[in-house]
């Protein structure tokens, strides 16, 4: 199904203030709550994005987070700035996640038209749209029924946690209503869907290299690091990634050599790797001459992608004599808003049926001492009550 989806999705060129307001009934949409890190979508932007970053303790535990959060931040400021301009003067990250929004509510009315009106809200943790902008909106609209769908595919307490955490200070606070029934989507790194896009993508790298050598090309994907201390607390990030990267190999029929590594490390201690980087120098050294960056835990283009995958890494690489292209990410891919569609669609469908929340999102990794993410995860499974 996934592999037709490009005739079946219809242009995505109406506006999405228009095509998911509540219906001439009166009805309340049910919002699908798009979470994930955001990033400034202009270079003012930057010190505040890095700002909020820094000070969040589920994502980069500091000592004295609330002092040298700022300092911080204030000192990585001009170099990040340089960076959001070498992109293009901003991140792209709001846009195609409202992009990929619309397209998936589209569909969610065909889909499912006994919860339509669908409209989908996007809640950044870093950058605007903040999860407070969000709430107010879904207050003036009267929602009543809301999914928090995480934009990351695979589970960590450091993205999907934090995000969801948030959610439920806010939501505690009653400042998205004080009657919504919310409900989770935490994780969905396997669905076929997503798994096809991907593939679809680095196929399409692939291509650009000559037939006769094309098998010998590595595939390097590469996620976001972690601390090792949010690793070895239980976190089950580093597991959900292979898995990942396992489906999309399945998928590909396991054609080329391939390895799992890491990037966005940020201070002296230590991170998961081995580094992005740091594995293009040694392929290089092994004399591989061929390499597809495949981005595998980003969705969207955004720094990550753009900055360090595009220019750095991928100069890095020509400079020790590898040609190397990057997988796009998915941004505006049919196949992949067909798949955010499935995915929220079976949840609601489930949701009659079962809990808010999936089993493995009731357990806490077993070293976790935050007590933000016990209350989160019951707040939660009793469906934001």
């Amino acid at each position: 199904m996934y592999s037709r989806t490009r005739s079946v999705l219809r242009p995505l060129s109406r506006s999405f203030a228009t095509l998911h307001n509540a219906s001439p009934s009166g009805k309340s949409p049910t919002a699908v709550v798009m979470l994930n890190m955001g990033g400034p979508s202009t270079v003012a932007e930057t010190h505040d994005f890095l700002k909020n970053l820094f000070l969040d303790g589920d994502l980069i535990p500091l000592p004295f987070q609330r002092f040298l959060a700022p300092w911080i931040a204030k000192r990585r400021t001009p170099q990040i700035e340089q960076q959001y301009t070498d992109i293009g003067g901003g991140s792209p990250i709001l846009r195609y996640t409202q992009i990929q929004g619309e397209g998936m509510a589209k569909l969610m009315d065909e889909l499912s038209p006994e919860t339509a009106p669908h409209k989908s809200y996007v809640a950044f943790r870093y950058a605007k749209p903040l999860t407070e902008e969000t709430a107010r909106q879904m207050k003036a609209d009267g929602v009543t029924r809301a999914v928090a769908f995480t934009q990351y595919p695979q589970y960590s307490c450091s993205t999907t946690g934090s995000s969801l955490n948030e959610l439920y200070r806010r939501g505690k606070a009653g400042e998205f209503g004080n009657d919504i029934e919310w409900s989770v989507i935490d994780r969905w790194g396997t669905h076929p869907g997503f798994i096809e896009a991907v593939a679809q993508n680095i196929e399409a790298a692939l291509a650009k290299f000559p037939e006769s050598t094309r098998s010998e090309t590595v595939l390097l994907f590469s996620a976001h690091s972690l601390p090792m201390s949010v690793v070895n607390r239980g976190d089950p990030y580093v597991l959900e990634v292979s898995t990942t990267v396992s489906a999309v190999m399945d998928r590909l029929g396991h054609s080329n050599p391939y390895r799992l590594v890491w990037q966005s490390q940020v201070g002296p201690s230590a991170w998961m790797g081995m580094q992005t980087g740091e594995a293009l120098k040694g392929l290089a050294r092994l004399g591989k001459k061929q390499v597809v960056l495949v981005p595998i835990a980003f969705t969207s283009d955004h720094i990550e992608t753009l900055y360090e995958l595009d220019l750095e890494y991928a100069k890095e690489a020509r400079e020790h004599g590898i040609e190397v292209y990057r997988a796009a990410s998915l941004n505006e891919s049919p196949v992949f808003i067909r798949a955010l569609a499935d995915i929220a669609t079976a949840h609601l469908q489930q949701t009659r049926k079962g809990g808010p929340t999936s089993i493995q999102m009731g357990l806490r990794c077993p070293g976790c001492t935050n007590a933000t993410c016990g209350a989160q995860k019951t707040w939660f499974a009793r469906g934001g009550r």
